[in-house]
């Protein structure tokens, strides 16, 4: 990034960011033999984790603040530009199939659209007026949680897109891998990884982009086991969408309750394939229209629907 005539102090801006930070000791790289380069940055991955773990109490509380809004019926919606709304659109596409969310219940907004996702949209995350339409196509109610992604934390579709979400009493979290940054003190929910100046300067789809990616993973899965998206640590919501998710499914139906291949046979055909309710047809020695109907009793929380069940 460069500075541009309509941001004359973005140049400056950039110069007191620990992520665009110049190392001086890495100014031969390119000298280094290939092994070498990549032992450089094995080491420098390393220190992700533990910049990850120093926020880990800011976000356990955004993770319980956002599961009890998409419990209500909201929506989780992640919104950045370049690396950061790239890895928000991969995030929230991986939730139906893993956790069997419906349509538009996590969503992926990245500055420029979808083209953005192959290709770099000039302009676009200069924009808080396009954050602003984007989200108001989504008709944001206070049930909805935004979650603005940007490694230098200045962003303005993400700062804009977390501003306006909150200006309608949406949730808001503002992920940053810079400390005091714009984005995080604009949400409710401020969590700043920070990772320090990169091995290539100011190239954050590196120790950044690592570190956004825990994070969201961390806060899409966290909030769908409180959500009963999970039983134990099996993925009993898994969306059998082709035949190595319904082997996974069977694998699943299998280890939650120890029945043979022919008992998980029947248990998926009496429930439409459906892991959840077959598990609950196994355990609780009920059909699958009354597996359903408790699990419906009990907002699809498996282990509810099972204490319901055996009384």
């Amino acid at each position: 990034m460069t500075s541009t005539p309509h941001h004359p102090d973005l140049r400056s801006q950039l110069e007191t960011l620990a992520t665009e930070a110049f190392r001086p000791e890495l100014a031969e790289i390119d000298r280094m033999s290939t092994l070498d380069i990549a032992r450089l940055m094995n080491g420098e991955d390393t220190a992700v984790p533990a910049a990850v773990a120093a926020r880990l109490p800011e976000i356990a509380a955004a993770v319980d603040a956002v599961a009890a809004r998409m419990s209500r019926g909201g929506r989780l919606v992640y919104a950045g530009a370049g690396t950061a709304g790239r890895l928000g659109v991969l995030d929230a596409s991986e939730c139906p199939p893993t956790f069997n969310t419906g349509p538009g219940q996590v969503v992926g907004l990245i500055a420029g659209g979808p083209e953005a996702m192959v290709t770099s949209v000039e302009g676009a995350e200069d924009s808080a007026e396009l954050a602003r339409a984007d989200l108001d196509a989504l008709a944001l109610t206070a049930d909805d949680t935004v979650v603005g992604v940007s490694a230098s934390g200045r962003t303005p579709y993400a700062v804009g897109a977390v501003e306006h979400a909150r200006a309608l009493g949406a949730l808001t979290v503002g992920l940053s891998c810079n400390a005091g940054s714009a984005l995080a003190a604009a949400a409710e929910h401020g969590i700043e990884v920070v990772t320090g100046p990169e091995l290539i300067t100011g190239s954050t789809r590196l120790k950044a982009g690592t570190a956004q990616k825990l994070v969201l993973n961390m806060l899409s899965t966290i909030t769908m086991i409180r959500l009963g998206k999970t039983y134990g640590n099996l993925m009993v919501d898994v969306r059998a969408s082709n035949e190595k998710l319904r082997a996974r499914s069977r694998r699943i139906v299998a280890l939650a309750t120890g029945a043979g291949d022919e008992e998980v046979e029947r248990a998926l055909a009496a429930t439409d394939g459906e892991v959840k309710p077959a598990i609950l047809t196994l355990l609780a020695d009920v059909d699958g229209p009354t597996a359903a109907r408790l699990l419906e009793g009990s907002d699809g929380h498996l282990r509810a629907a099972l204490a319901a069940a055996t009384g």
